[in-house]
């Protein structure tokens, strides 16, 4: 283990554009420490880190692709070996079909479950075990989750916002989705028409099961981890129209990743604006 082991460092997945280099920016300029930024394509990873650099940042970059296992357990071996751990985790990569991609709704479904939900499900399961006391986790949801939960059965509204729902119950009604989706049957059985919406409700859900242990398994650790809504903003996925910048979508997202040592909440909420939204 090398002796920077007692640097602080934060790393945000899907950080190569978007509101994930935004994320990057703000962070390479106020957290005091090393700022890691993942991409799947290295090529573009590099590129994006050469332009940081010449602005002045100095981040690093590591290959991440979050549906690949390997690659998720590779860069945790390097994070214990380099850094001996993490302090700020900012789940931010995910993916959205454009609203008139003509796609089968069922692969829809499927694709963007894998990436939003199973993706980021499993870079908590590994990255997780390595966060320092006071570390702080934020994972980017969005508000399409409220207002898809709004439009869920109300069984599922019971599941989704239950204080008890585990990991495994979650990831079952998100498999079950997928399901009914691909048998063109999701609406029949309670479920929004938006699989973006729905693979955020997972997101989101799974922020609460994962806050609710930490304050079981560690509760002397002060981690937090929270749900946050960037906004509506200009970027690939959600296009021109958009009313925030990526800067203005990072606010956010860099506010729950920067929380002072001493804070105490928000903890396990969802959160737009700085602030805590009802789930």
């Amino acid at each position: 283990m090398s002796s920077s082991v007692s640097r602080r460092v934060a790393l945000v997945t899907g950080g190569n554009r978007g509101i994930g280099l935004a994320i990057v920016r703000a962070l390479g300029r106020r957290f005091s420490g090393t700022v890691i930024l993942t991409a799947r394509d290295p090529g573009q990873g590099q590129a994006v880190v050469q332009v940081l650099k010449e602005e002045g940042l100095s981040p690093l970059f590591h290959q991440l692709d979050i549906t690949d296992p390997q690659s998720v357990r590779t860069l945790r071996d390097y994070l214990l070996d380099t850094f001996g751990g993490l302090d700020v985790l900012v789940n931010n990569a995910g993916i959205a079909f454009k609203v008139n991609d003509q796609t089968p709704f069922g692969i829809q479904a499927e694709v963007t479950m894998k990436t939003n939900f199973f993706g980021t499900k499993d870079v908590c399961s590994v990255l997780l075990p390595l966060i320092k006391p006071q570390g702080r986790v934020v994972n980017v949801s969005s508000s399409v989750s409220v207002r898809a939960l709004g439009k869920c059965s109300p069984e599922l509204q019971r599941a989704f916002r239950s204080d008890t729902i585990t990991e495994e119950e979650l990831e079952g009604l998100m498999r079950k989705f997928v399901e009914d989706a691909k048998n063109g049957v999701h609406e029949q059985r309670g479920w929004p028409n938006t699989a973006y919406g729905v693979t955020k409700i997972g997101v989101t859900v799974l922020s609460r099961i994962h806050a609710r242990r930490l304050a079981e398994e560690r509760r002397g650790d002060k981690i937090l981890l929270n749900a946050c809504c960037p906004g509506w903003v200009r970027t690939d996925m959600a296009g021109p129209k958009a009313t925030k910048s990526p800067e203005e979508g990072a606010e956010t997202p860099t506010y729950l990743a920067l929380l002072p040592a001493d804070a105490t909440e928000p903890h396990g909420q969802f959160v737009s604006e700085k602030t805590v939204q009802p789930w």
